[in-house]
């Protein structure tokens, strides 16, 4: 099977791993650069051009594309299910997750448990959003933020106003969620693959930070999810129309929160904190739904 890797670098830990799990069970494997792509968008003959040259069919692609290059990682990954090429996640699930807002308005549709989240424009309104969460301390994040940058704990209803207003200064697009003071600085990142949560592990932030985020200085070790846990897991992904999926969670006193639904988690935490082969399960997924669904590649979920 050949298979293509959308990656800015094949040095990535997560790029090595996929490509060393690939060639490990005899696939023809090709790391891309996304941003060196280039697309002949038409009807006849739709193409990819990589590095000046016309790109050879693909069976499958595995999207790895950073949150920064996502409108034209996504537009790549695109032009790849035009070709017919089988994508591990399909770029219509990936923007929908990405899309912090909206990601969460589709899981609470479908009754998925959040932390209470308020969103609004108007400076006039903070006064009401920061009640809609129960007040301080509360947990203010920029939408366009990413792994953990961004997120900033207000522990007074002072501290909370004199932040959303400097964010609304600068127009900068903010939601407001409760802060769960049960989770203890700790969330559960559930590695979901093909409908199965195929390991777990429980970060732990650093003494003073809340931030559970592996590369802030966190902890991470394995951890046994209960069946809730697993379910809602297992769901969110499912919603989000994700094949493979970090789904972080936190616990609270009434039941597990979804915080979010990472559609490109890295490998280097869960496999280390798991001691399991995720990339070889990837690599399987595909060899599994390649040829089944070869061409017939549809938008999941809905939103």
């Amino acid at each position: 099977m050949k298979i293509a890797i959308l990656s800015r670098s094949r040095r990535i830990y997560s790029t090595a791993r996929l490509l060393e799990a690939a060639q490990s069970r005899g696939h023809e494997v090709r790391v891309v650069d996304t941003l060196r792509c280039s697309m002949n968008i038409a009807s006849h003959r739709p193409s990819i051009h990589f590095g000046g040259e016309k790109l050879e069919q693909q069976d499958a692609v595995i999207p790895r594309i950073g949150a920064s290059i996502t409108f034209y990682g996504t537009a790549v990954l695109r032009q790849f299910e035009v070709t017919g090429t089988y994508p591990l996640n399909e770029s219509v699930a990936i923007s929908r997750s990405r899309d912090k807002l909206r990601s969460l308005q589709l899981l609470s549709r479908r009754g998925i448990g959040l932390p209470v989240t308020g969103f609004c424009h108007s400076p006039d309104d903070i006064d009401d959003l920061i009640k809609m969460v129960g007040g301080a301390p509360l947990v203010i994040k920029l939408l366009e933020g990413t792994q953990g940058i961004g997120v900033v704990l207000a522990e007074t209803r002072k501290a909370a106003e004199s932040v959303i207003e400097a964010f609304m200064g600068l127009k900068a697009n903010i939601m407001v969620q409760e802060y769960i003071k049960e989770a203890g600085g700790a969330d559960i990142r559930c590695f979901v693959v093909g409908g199965k949560v195929v390991a777990a592990m429980r970060r732990q932030a650093q003494p003073g930070e809340f931030r559970s985020n592996l590369h802030r200085g966190g902890s991470a070790e394995v951890i046994k999810i209960t069946p809730e846990e697993r379910s809602t897991a297992v769901r969110a992904a499912k919603i989000m129309g994700l094949n493979v999926a970090g789904v972080d969670l936190l616990r609270s006193n009434h039941g597990p929160l979804v915080m979010e639904v990472n559609s490109s988690p890295g490998l280097e935490g869960i496999e280390q904190a798991s001691g399991k082969d995720i990339a070889g399960m990837i690599i399987q997924f595909l060899e599994k739904n390649v040829v089944s669904q070869k061409g017939s590649t549809r938008t999941r979920g809905k939103g």
